[in-house]
């Protein structure tokens, strides 16, 4: 591209296979390393998926996701191992990027998207890419897609079946044109209640991903009107003709949603207590006009020992996440006071926030961004443990 840097040796050595490829080559590889994706879900669909557009060097890559590892994650999420269990998908998740291709920036977002975020979200991406698992963050991301008027490469799994395409409202079809309203919830199991076989994920994401490259680097013909479905139990593929609905609420001739509503009330499933009573943050510099200001609160560090070894703040006391439920009584004199919680990158502090207000504590603020923007931004001299 005009504007962009020429690739460097190590690029031209790292891509050589793409760059051996006519419809690809040194402008399509440059395309990928100036493009952006966001990655929304970074569990079955979400690992594979991280791990081929780093390594195919799409130059950013935004990941959603607030929750912990768990073992029953382990039968399909190959972004983590068993050491893992218990810590944030995304701070592993982005530990692994970082290692296998140096090429991406990656932007963390430890939080549920709501309608509220979205767009903000997804506003500074190219390509947005759905590896979740549930039907209300699914509409959230078409109909944020579509007002954005952005690409959103769908997947979904269960059991031994899945789907992809590309919804495009400027295009095509959106996610409304075919599927208008979701399915009553008790009859919409997860993989949880209904199971999937673990390595269903993974071939349904190598179709997201390729058509995520494919977007970003304007090549072939995306899966735009197009839905694949695959049967893992039989081997088989199977494609469907999907079209845009003129009388789509979405993107329709006379559209009647023209901002984002209640997804989860759409979806006919209860409020969650966390979006009624959601976590405050607060930034580095914040934190320490706090600290200068000497006032009475408790800073908590909730990451590992070996991280607070390497490296702390100044004035706080450490309880690691998974101590904390079990030692609620210790903090019981700051449950009407200021509690403020940081942990390496923000999402092990979230949860700890939320297991906080849970508790009944009052005055709880999580710090974005973690140790490592402090570091970054206040006291370059605080080294940062790593591991995660």
């Amino acid at each position: 591209m005009p504007d962009s840097p020429p690739l460097t040796a190590p690029q031209y050595e790292r891509y050589r296979r793409h760059l051996s490829l006519p419809e690809v080559g040194v402008e399509g590889q440059r395309r990928l390393l100036d493009a952006s994706v966001l990655l929304v879900g970074a569990g079955g669909l979400g690992s594979p998926l991280a791990l081929y557009l780093a390594a195919a060097g799409v130059g950013r890559i935004g990941l959603v996701e607030f929750d912990v590892v768990d073992a029953s994650n382990l039968q399909r999420q190959v972004l983590y191992d068993t050491s893992d269990v218990g810590k944030p998908k995304i701070e592993r998740a982005a530990e692994r990027i970082r290692a296998m291709n140096p090429d991406v920036q990656v932007d963390l977002h430890p939080f549920r998207l709501n309608a509220k975020n979205a767009l903000e979200t997804l506003r500074p991406y190219d390509v947005v890419v759905d590896g979740t698992d549930n039907f209300p963050t699914r509409y959230l991301l078409n109909d944020a897609c579509a007002l954005l008027g952005k690409p959103n490469v769908h997947g979904s799994i269960y059991r031994f079946e899945g789907q992809a395409t590309v919804f495009d409202a400027s295009r095509g079809p959106c996610y409304r044109c075919v599927f208008p309203e979701p399915p009553p919830p008790e009859l919409a199991p997860s993989c949880a209640e209904g199971g999937v076989l673990g390595v269903l994920p993974g071939s349904i994401a190598l179709l997201q991903a390729t058509e995520t490259l494919k977007l970003l680097a304007g090549i072939g013909e995306p899966l735009i009107g197009r839905l694949i479905q695959y049967d893992a139990l039989d081997a088989s593929f199977r494609e469907f003709r999907i079209r845009k609905d003129p009388a789509c609420p979405m993107c329709g001739d006379a559209p009647s949603i023209t901002e984002l509503i209640d997804y989860e009330g759409f979806c006919g499933v209860p409020q969650r207590a966390e979006e009624e009573s959601p976590v405050s943050t607060m930034q580095v510099s914040e934190l320490k006009a706090l600290l200068d200001a000497g006032g009475s609160f408790l800073l908590l560090d909730v990451r590992n020992p070996d991280e607070w070894e390497v490296g702390r703040i100044e004035g706080a006391q450490l309880l690691p996440l998974p101590e904390l439920e079990a030692r609620l009584p210790e903090l019981a004199e700051w449950k009407g006071g200021q509690v403020v919680v940081h942990c390496k990158l923000g999402g092990r502090s979230a949860k700890a926030c939320e297991i906080l207000l849970g508790a009944g504590f009052e005055n709880v603020t999580n710090v974005d961004g973690g140790i490592e923007a402090w570091a970054a931004v206040v006291d370059p001299s605080v080294r940062v443990g790593g591991g995660e």
